[in-house]
């Protein structure tokens, strides 16, 4: 087992002491011209966290001192990269400390950014876990395929259909090795698996949570699976999955691989690495019956999260020390993100709202990327951007072409991370059972489940509450019709839902 070493790869160790008034005014100003000026950003996309003081980027601490806006690095070369795609489970926008967490420690994570650029407008492709699983891994809207429609999924009816395409299935058709380790969450045996959509292997969970210890899930069955066969290991399961992870990047790879690494980490039960009090009483309620005892209602704290989240840190320096062990860290891609907004202990300042909902604290999230070859270090970008712009970028990345027959909702991001070309103009969409939300520019569209149309400017309101509907009732119509155009497209929730 590797090391807990919380140092990771560290080929930057600037850190200077940066007041939050001083950032605003650097990145605010600065990225407001220099970034649309310098990679070509239309005006109508300049980035709310470019804008106003209580963005991700104004409240960083130290770390981010060196930061500027995000310029591509023309003139590299390298060949396609391996790609490692983290993912945390419930962690919000501003739990790590370079986006403004005044009290959980995470510098590996940051470091990972310093390395490479930060997304502070970066959004899931949902507001809970399988739906944006789902917008991943066809880079398509949810409502696109029945199993997304299930938010989340919670039985075994539905699930990501073999036969659909994928990232990792498009990537293996090119020369990728693929492996998915950790949370799958996209439909159970026997119909539905990681190894039946593309994935070479698999060594995880097929449920939406489990308890940490003893591996039962939702339904109290036990749930940790290496391919499609049981996998009894009873220890704490972030730990697990950080020694799989570890393994797989320093294995002899002939050839370019893709590793879906997602973690169940922050998400509930509330139990760190040594509660086994807690995990025996849990397990006591679900084997009593009681399965609401894995969603651990009564249980938690603010404390015990930041133990969670910094933990899912210390996992993650490991796995990028595995990495710079095994020589190949400057060809590979390596991208963190969060699944969705967070739960109840998460910090989320100044955002409104949390996970399963569609204001920016349902589905705005943190987002870094660092590839060496060819993505210079000390960068934040505020371009708006969601998780089925990632499958678009992967796929080009690695030299695969998507199935014509399943066109993608996301677009490819290579161009602007790249060659500096112009993003393409478009609209954020999203849909859930009883909300809607659509995002062009710094204005945003949404309805909530109590039925009034809402209009936000989040430049100047991220945590939308200066509602300007009568205001710009135009603008609101244009982006209702659009929000609509889009939803007609996709499959209709059932009836009742």
């Amino acid at each position: 087992m590797p090391s807990r070493d919380s140092s990771s790869s560290n080929k930057d160790t600037d850190s200077m002491p940066l007041t939050r008034r001083a950032f605003g005014t650097a990145v605010g100003a600065t990225a407001a011209t220099s970034a649309t000026a310098a990679v070509g950003i239309p005006a109508v996309a300049t980035p709310a966290s470019a804008a106003t003081p209580f963005s991700a980027a104004a409240v960083a601490p130290a770390e981010a001192a060196r930061e500027r806006p995000f310029r591509a690095a023309r003139g590299k070369h390298s060949r396609r990269p391996n790609i490692l795609f983290i993912l945390g489970d419930d962690l919000g926008w501003a739990d790590l400390s370079s986006y403004g967490s005044p009290h959980i420690h995470t510098p590996n994570l940051d470091r990972l950014g310093r390395q490479g650029v930060r997304f502070t407008d970066a959004y899931a492709g949902s507001a809970t876990c399988s739906p944006t699983r789902f917008s991943l891994y066809t880079g398509r809207y949810p409502g696109r395929t029945k199993g997304g429609l299930a938010e989340p999924i919670a039985d075994r009816s539905v699930g990501l259909e073999p036969t659909h395409p994928t990232l990792s299935s498009l990537l293996r058709g090119v020369g990728y090795a693929t492996a998915l380790i950790g949370k799958w969450h996209c439909g159970y045996l026997p119909d539905y698996s990681p190894t039946r959509s593309g994935w070479d292997e698999f060594f995880g969970n097929f449920g939406g949570a489990l308890e940490y210890y003893s591996k039962l899930g939702l339904a109290g069955e036990y749930d940790l699976y290496e391919g499609d066969a049981e996998y009894k290991d009873l220890r704490y399961y972030t730990r697990i999955l950080t020694e799989r992870a570890s393994e797989y990047v320093q294995r002899d790879h002939d050839k370019p691989w893709l590793l879906n690494l997602n973690f169940t980490t922050p998400h509930w039960p509330w139990i760190a690495e040594g509660d086994t009090a807690e995990s025996a009483e849990i397990v006591r309620r679900i084997r009593a019956g009681g399965l609401a005892g894995l969603f651990h209602a009564d249980g938690g704290s603010v404390e015990k999260y930041k133990q969670m989240v910094e933990d899912l840190d210390r996992s993650v320096g490991e796995v990028l020390k595995a990495l710079e062990r095994s020589g190949q860290e400057e060809d590979t891609l390596v991208f963190f993100a969060s699944d969705n907004g967070g739960e109840r202990f998460s910090y989320q300042w100044p955002l409104s709202g949390n996970k399963s909902s569609l204001q920016e604290g349902g589905i705005r999230v943190p987002a870094v990327l660092r590839w060496p070859a060819r993505i210079d270090p000390h960068q934040v970008s505020g371009l708006p951007v969601f998780s089925p712009d990632w499958t678009a970028t992967l796929l080009e990345l690695g030299g695969a072409r998507p199935d014509p027959a399943y066109p993608l909702d996301g677009i490819s991001l290579a161009g602007y991370l790249l060659r500096g070309e112009e993003p393409k103009e478009r609209d954020l969409f999203w849909r859930v059972r009883g909300e809607r939300a659509l995002r062009r520019g710094d204005w945003k569209y949404y309805r909530g489940k109590g039925g009034a149309d809402q209009l936000f400017q989040l430049a100047h309101d991220q945590r939308e509450q200066a509602n300007r509907a009568q205001a710009e009732p135009k603008l609101l119509a244009e982006l209702r019709a659009s929000w609509e155009k889009t939803d007609a497209g996709l499959l209709p929730y059932s009836t009742g839902s």
